[in-house]
């Protein structure tokens, strides 16, 4: 098992995902984040089938800042139900696990 996420969330615009992530790396829930885009995403909504432009923003984080990252995102995001998922994070080097922590720790 590893200690480090990366978590995944997506918005309808370059702009939204960029806040995201900007908002979660300056609050110190990521440490880090990369906006990719735009991409073509294909869904089922409302009992409909859905194609739509999105962004993602990608956050490395720790697994005990991730309550808090998800809840942000929850928080600052402008739909009711977004996608957010996390997978671990396997084969960083130690320097860069250590940096991540670092990183995430809560500032006093």
């Amino acid at each position: 098992m590893s200690d480090y996420l990366q978590v995944t969330v997506v918005a309808d615009s370059k702009e939204v995902a960029a806040s995201l992530a900007r908002s979660a790396v300056t609050t110190r829930h990521a440490a880090s984040a990369q906006v990719v885009g735009p991409i073509t995403s294909v869904y089922w909504h409302h009992g409909e089938l859905g194609e739509g432009q999105e962004w993602q923003a990608i956050l490395k984080t720790t697994k005990a800042r991730y309550p808090a990252l998800r809840d942000h995102l929850l928080s600052e995001h402008p739909w009711d139900n977004p996608e957010i998922t996390a997978v671990e994070m396997l084969g960083g080097t130690d320097a860069y696990f250590n940096w991540l922590s670092r990183t995430v720790e809560p500032v006093d």
